[in-house]
C-alpha cells in the first residue's frame, strides 16, 4: 500500500514548521509506508506495530533506503505509549478507540497529531472494514481531539469514506 497523500503533505508541513530535533511516532506502522517519509523529512522516527514481521520489514527497508526507523513490536492494548514525547504522531487506517487519550498525551505541547481512517460510510462502498469497531462515526474524529487546535479536518465519502484530521496540542 502506498503512502497517504494527506499524511505525506502534512509531514512536510510539520517538518517545515518545527526546529531542532523532532521526534515522530507512526502508530500501527505496518511496513513503514509513513515512517520512511518521516525519517526522510528529518524526524527521529519511531514506529510501533503488533506484527513483528511488519516492524522488521519496515526497519530493514528504511535502512536499505538510507533512512532510520526505531521500530518496536507491541500490543497497544497492553503497552502504553510514552507520555509527552513526540512532536508528530501519525495514525493511518487504524482505529483503537481506547487509544485516543494516549495519542493526545503522547504529543509534546505544540505537537501535532495526523489521523486518517475509515468512517461508517465505507460500508456502502462494499470494500474495506465493515465492523463498527473499525469505523468512525460521523464527526467522531473531530470530537476525539476536542481541546486541540484543528489545523485541518474533513470527511470524504469517495473514493473511500475517510475522516482526516491534523490537530495541534495546546502549547
Amino acid at each position: 500500500m502506498s503512502s497517504s497523500p494527506f499524511i505525506v503533505e502534512w509531514i512536510e508541513r510539520v517538518a517545515a514548521d518545527r526546529a531542532a530535533t523532532r521526534r515522530a511516532l507512526d502508530v500501527a506502522m505496518g511496513r513503514g509506508r509513513h515512517a520512511v517519509p518521516l525519517a526522510r523529512a528529518g524526524f527521529l522516527t519511531f514506529g510501533v506495530d503488533i506484527a513483528f514481521e511488519a516492524v522488521r520489514d519496515a526497519v530493514t527497508a528504511a535502512n536499505a533506503g538510507g533512512a532510520r526507523i526505531n521500530g518496536w513490536c507491541a500490543d497497544l492494548t497492553q503497552h502504553p505509549l510514552p507520555f509527552s514525547r513526540f512532536d508528530l504522531v501519525i495514525v493511518s487506517r487504524y482505529l483503537q478507540r481506547d487509544l485516543f487519550a494516549a495519542l493526545r498525551a503522547a504529543c509534546v505541547p505544540g505537537g501535532v497529531v495526523l489521523y486518517e481512517t475509515f468512517t461508517t460510510a465505507q460500508r456502502a462502498l462494499g470494500t474495506g472494514p465493515k465492523s463498527p469497531d473499525h469505523l468512525l462515526e460521523p464527526g467522531e474524529l473531530l470530537r476525539r481531539f476536542d481541546g486541540f487546535e484543528v489545523l485541518f479536518y474533513e470527511e470524504v465519502s469517495a473514493p473511500e469514506a475517510l475522516a482526516r484530521i491534523a490537530a495541534r496540542r495546546s502549547a
